[in-house]
Protein backbone atom coordinates (compact mmCIF):
# COMPACT_ATOMS: atom_id res chain seq x y z
CA UNK A 1 0.00 0.00 0.00
CA UNK A 2 2.81 2.40 0.92
CA UNK A 3 4.68 1.70 -2.31
CA UNK A 4 1.58 2.46 -4.38
CA UNK A 5 1.15 5.81 -2.61
CA UNK A 6 4.82 6.64 -3.12
CA UNK A 7 4.66 5.81 -6.83
CA UNK A 8 1.53 7.93 -7.20
CA UNK A 9 3.23 10.85 -5.43
CA UNK A 10 6.30 10.55 -7.68
CA UNK A 11 4.09 10.53 -10.77
CA UNK A 12 2.02 13.48 -9.61
CA UNK A 13 5.16 15.52 -8.92
CA UNK A 14 6.80 14.61 -12.23
CA UNK A 15 6.77 16.87 -15.32
CA UNK A 16 4.53 14.26 -16.96
CA UNK A 17 1.72 14.87 -14.49
CA UNK A 18 -1.33 16.84 -15.42
CA UNK A 19 -0.80 20.56 -15.16
CA UNK A 20 -2.06 22.18 -12.02
CA UNK A 21 -5.09 24.17 -12.99
CA UNK A 22 -5.72 26.89 -10.46
CA UNK A 23 -8.67 28.41 -12.34
CA UNK A 24 -9.76 26.16 -15.18
CA UNK A 25 -12.53 27.52 -17.39
CA UNK A 26 -14.19 24.11 -17.55
CA UNK A 27 -14.31 22.78 -13.97
CA UNK A 28 -13.58 19.09 -13.25
CA UNK A 29 -12.85 18.30 -16.91
CA UNK A 30 -10.23 19.06 -19.51
CA UNK A 31 -7.03 18.21 -17.66
CA UNK A 32 -3.86 18.56 -19.69
CA UNK A 33 -0.14 17.95 -19.34
CA UNK A 34 2.49 20.65 -18.94
CA UNK A 35 4.82 20.92 -21.91
CA UNK A 36 7.95 22.73 -20.69
CA UNK A 37 9.20 23.71 -24.15
CA UNK A 38 6.54 24.51 -26.74
CA UNK A 39 6.09 26.99 -29.56
CA UNK A 40 4.80 30.33 -28.35
CA UNK A 41 1.09 31.03 -28.69
CA UNK A 42 0.28 34.68 -29.34
CA UNK A 43 -2.16 36.10 -26.79
CA UNK A 44 -4.39 37.47 -29.58
CA UNK A 45 -4.72 34.07 -31.30
CA UNK A 46 -8.31 33.26 -32.31
CA UNK A 47 -9.66 29.74 -32.72
CA UNK A 48 -12.80 28.55 -34.53
CA UNK A 49 -12.68 24.78 -34.47
CA UNK A 50 -15.22 22.01 -35.00
CA UNK A 51 -14.75 18.65 -33.28
CA UNK A 52 -16.40 15.52 -34.66
CA UNK A 53 -17.38 12.78 -32.19
CA UNK A 54 -18.94 9.46 -33.17
CA UNK A 55 -17.79 6.82 -30.64
CA UNK A 56 -20.07 6.50 -27.63
CA UNK A 57 -18.81 6.28 -24.09
CA UNK A 58 -19.62 3.16 -22.11
CA UNK A 59 -22.89 3.56 -20.23
CA UNK A 60 -22.39 5.84 -17.25
CA UNK A 61 -18.88 6.90 -18.28
CA UNK A 62 -17.56 10.19 -19.59
CA UNK A 63 -16.94 10.44 -23.33
CA UNK A 64 -13.26 11.34 -23.53
CA UNK A 65 -13.70 12.61 -27.10
CA UNK A 66 -16.12 15.25 -25.79
CA UNK A 67 -13.69 16.00 -22.96
CA UNK A 68 -11.16 17.00 -25.63
CA UNK A 69 -13.03 20.28 -26.09
CA UNK A 70 -12.65 21.07 -22.38
CA UNK A 71 -8.98 20.17 -22.59
CA UNK A 72 -8.54 22.49 -25.58
CA UNK A 73 -10.21 25.39 -23.77
CA UNK A 74 -8.43 24.90 -20.43
CA UNK A 75 -5.03 24.32 -22.02
CA UNK A 76 -5.14 27.41 -24.23
CA UNK A 77 -6.59 29.75 -21.62
CA UNK A 78 -3.89 28.58 -19.19
CA UNK A 79 -1.36 29.60 -21.84
CA UNK A 80 -2.69 33.11 -22.35
CA UNK A 81 -5.44 32.83 -24.97
CA UNK A 82 -8.52 34.84 -24.01
CA UNK A 83 -11.60 32.63 -23.52
CA UNK A 84 -13.61 34.87 -25.86
CA UNK A 85 -11.08 34.06 -28.62
CA UNK A 86 -11.97 30.38 -28.50
CA UNK A 87 -15.08 29.38 -30.44
CA UNK A 88 -15.67 25.65 -30.60
CA UNK A 89 -18.34 23.45 -32.10
CA UNK A 90 -19.07 19.84 -31.25
CA UNK A 91 -20.76 17.70 -33.88
CA UNK A 92 -21.99 14.41 -32.41
CA UNK A 93 -23.22 11.48 -34.48
CA UNK A 94 -23.32 7.70 -34.47
CA UNK A 95 -23.31 5.96 -31.10
CA UNK A 96 -22.20 9.16 -29.32
CA UNK A 97 -25.68 10.58 -29.98
CA UNK A 98 -26.86 9.02 -26.71
CA UNK A 99 -24.14 10.95 -24.84
CA UNK A 100 -26.04 14.22 -25.42
CA UNK A 101 -29.30 12.94 -23.93
CA UNK A 102 -30.50 14.82 -20.86
CA UNK A 103 -29.93 12.84 -17.69
CA UNK A 104 -33.61 11.87 -17.39
CA UNK A 105 -33.72 10.22 -20.81
CA UNK A 106 -30.20 8.80 -20.55
CA UNK A 107 -31.08 7.14 -17.25
CA UNK A 108 -34.36 5.78 -18.65
CA UNK A 109 -32.47 4.30 -21.58
CA UNK A 110 -29.27 3.06 -19.90
CA UNK A 111 -30.13 2.84 -16.18
CA UNK A 112 -27.31 5.15 -15.02
CA UNK A 113 -26.62 8.89 -14.90
CA UNK A 114 -25.16 10.69 -17.91
CA UNK A 115 -21.60 11.64 -16.88
CA UNK A 116 -21.39 13.93 -19.94
CA UNK A 117 -24.20 16.30 -18.99
CA UNK A 118 -22.18 18.57 -16.65
CA UNK A 119 -19.37 18.76 -19.21
CA UNK A 120 -21.71 19.63 -22.08
CA UNK A 121 -23.48 22.29 -20.02
CA UNK A 122 -20.14 23.94 -19.23
CA UNK A 123 -19.09 23.77 -22.87
CA UNK A 124 -22.36 25.40 -23.91
CA UNK A 125 -21.74 28.15 -21.33
CA UNK A 126 -18.25 28.73 -22.75
CA UNK A 127 -18.63 29.67 -26.39
CA UNK A 128 -19.29 26.16 -27.72
CA UNK A 129 -22.08 25.12 -30.05
CA UNK A 130 -23.22 21.50 -29.78
CA UNK A 131 -25.01 19.70 -32.59
CA UNK A 132 -26.32 16.17 -32.83
CA UNK A 133 -26.78 14.54 -36.23
CA UNK A 134 -30.49 14.27 -36.96
CA UNK A 135 -29.89 11.14 -39.02
CA UNK A 136 -28.15 9.40 -36.13
CA UNK A 137 -30.66 10.72 -33.61
CA UNK A 138 -33.53 9.35 -35.68
CA UNK A 139 -31.74 6.00 -36.01
CA UNK A 140 -31.27 5.85 -32.22
CA UNK A 141 -34.84 7.07 -31.59
CA UNK A 142 -33.74 10.35 -29.99
CA UNK A 143 -35.98 13.41 -30.24
CA UNK A 144 -34.94 17.05 -29.82
CA UNK A 145 -36.90 17.21 -26.54
CA UNK A 146 -34.68 14.48 -25.08
CA UNK A 147 -31.44 16.40 -25.59
CA UNK A 148 -29.49 18.34 -22.98
CA UNK A 149 -30.89 21.90 -23.18
CA UNK A 150 -28.82 23.90 -25.66
CA UNK A 151 -27.86 20.93 -27.85
CA UNK A 152 -29.18 21.54 -31.34
CA UNK A 153 -30.57 18.93 -33.72
CA UNK A 154 -28.90 19.26 -37.13
CA UNK A 155 -30.31 17.74 -40.30
CA UNK A 156 -27.15 15.64 -40.39
CA UNK A 157 -23.56 15.74 -39.16
CA UNK A 158 -22.52 16.42 -42.75
CA UNK A 159 -24.83 19.43 -42.87
CA UNK A 160 -23.53 20.78 -39.55
CA UNK A 161 -19.92 20.47 -40.69
CA UNK A 162 -20.65 22.13 -44.05
CA UNK A 163 -22.38 25.05 -42.32
CA UNK A 164 -19.60 25.40 -39.75
CA UNK A 165 -16.99 25.47 -42.53
CA UNK A 166 -18.92 28.28 -44.21
CA UNK A 167 -18.76 30.16 -40.88
CA UNK A 168 -14.96 29.83 -40.78
CA UNK A 169 -14.57 26.81 -38.50
CA UNK A 170 -11.73 24.40 -39.19
CA UNK A 171 -12.09 20.70 -38.44
CA UNK A 172 -9.93 19.34 -35.66
CA UNK A 173 -8.42 16.10 -36.97
CA UNK A 174 -8.36 14.42 -33.54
Amino acid sequence: MKLTGLLLAIFLLSPWAYAEQANPVIQDFGYFYQVPEHATIAADTRYKIAFDVAPAAKAGEQNNHINSLARFINMHVAHGVKPENIELALVVHGGASVDVLSNKFYKERLGVDNKNQALIRQLLDNNTQVYVCGQSATHYKISAEQLIPGVQMALSAMTAHAQLQQQGYTLNPF
